[in-house]
């Protein structure tokens, strides 16, 4: 495991995000990471199938835009 971050952080398009504020917005603990992750990096993506996440569609604040992978696909094909 330690040679895939060691590989990872030596992308150009990868930024390390330091978290200050945990939201809590879904009811699995360990999912709240990527959630904080995505709202404190200003992210424009949050891709997933895990349906925990499916409650944040609905939210206003702090706004998540979800997406599964199949959606983030067709996504990159229409750039």
């Amino acid at each position: 495991m330690s040679n895939l971050f060691t590989a990872l952080k030596d992308l150009p398009n990868l930024h390390f995000t330091h978290v200050f504020y945990r939201w809590n917005l879904i009811s699995d603990a360990d999912d709240n990471k990527f959630v904080d992750c995505y709202v404190a990096s200003g992210a424009k993506y949050l891709i997933t199938q895990d349906a925990h996440f499916s409650i944040l569609k609905g939210l206003t604040f702090p706004e998540v835009n979800v997406v599964t992978i199949l959606e983030f696909e067709v996504i990159l094909k229409s750039i």
